[in-house]
């Protein structure tokens, strides 16, 4: 499995500064989340002067407006774009709010036969739709497929894939376990989002909320996954000061090593040991 870190669990700063931040703590890589910076500078010349300094292995398309790059059809498709051009293997998004009246988004959703050929260009970027949370003293999740089983469904028949936030499912299932079985078991998963949830608040550290993310680790140790884990955190979570931002990220990706770590790993890391020591 690949760690990576979120562009926005520390938005306030600089994305320079968050890629120097991930490469020093030791992830493998970045989700880059298209921002306000990408209306200020050339996109493409942006991002390759950020993969100088830390590997991008996702893209997250805009979930807010940005002038230049049209409306969530648009801003997905440019983002495709993007990827393939820099040689970036995923694009996530999300689907669209029935509460936002994104009628226009939805049905275009559903005219898409197979995404992957469609809109990733055929199979170059892999494109991957994300499950949405449950907000609200009501807890109502105001995104179209928030049903597991009718979300699956959908990916499977439109040769879409899936990114599976654990705040998102854990805040409609504190047990969100067996609806990430359900989505694995789908072969639809290619990348996961992890953090925390609880008292109303997404995306805070592992332990701050209820959710059993420890034991959600140790059951996806036990699968084949071998896609991305990233780590996605909110701002809020961080200390203002950068030499303790990166303690923490220190420390989030040791508990991140320490419960992905396979024993199937062991012999390969074993036998590096020995000729690193021979050498």
């Amino acid at each position: 499995m690949l760690i990576t870190l979120s562009t926005g669990s520390l938005f306030t700063l600089p994305l320079q500064k968050v890629f120097e931040l991930s490469a020093l703590a030791g992830f493998d890589g970045v989700e880059l989340i298209i921002n306000h910076d990408f209306q200020r500078d050339n996109p493409a010349r942006l991002i390759r002067s950020l993969q100088e300094i830390a590997t991008i292995y996702s893209i997250h398309a805009p979930f807010m407006p940005l002038d230049g790059w049209g409306g969530p059809v648009g801003s997905l498709k440019r983002s495709v774009q993007l990827a393939a051009e820099c040689g970036i293997p995923l694009v996530n998004f999300h689907p669209p709010s029935w509460m936002g009246m994104e009628i226009a988004f939805w049905r275009w959703l559903y005219s898409i036969n197979d995404f992957q050929k469609e809109i990733g260009l055929n199979g170059q970027v892999a494109v991957t739709m994300e499950n949405m949370p449950w907000v609200g003293r009501m807890r109502i999740n105001p995104h179209i497929l928030s049903n597991t089983q009718r979300l699956i469904d959908f990916v499977q028949e439109h040769n879409l894939y899936m990114t599976f936030d654990c705040t998102h499912m854990g805040s409609g299932k504190t047990n969100f376990i067996n609806d990430f079985y359900l989505c694995y078991e789908s072969d639809r998963i290619r990348n996961i989002h992890f953090s925390d949830y609880g008292y109303g608040r997404e995306h805070l550290l592992p332990g701050h909320g209820v959710l059993p993310l420890t034991r959600f680790l140790h059951h996806l140790r036990n699968t084949d996954y071998r896609s991305t884990v990233t780590l996605e955190l909110s701002p809020s979570e961080f200390p203002k000061e950068e030499r303790i931002i990166f303690e923490s990220l220190l420390e989030i990706l040791a508990y991140l090593r320490k419960e992905t770590f396979s024993q199937a790993d062991l012999p390969e890391y074993d036998q590096s040991l020995h000729v690193s020591t021979a050498s």
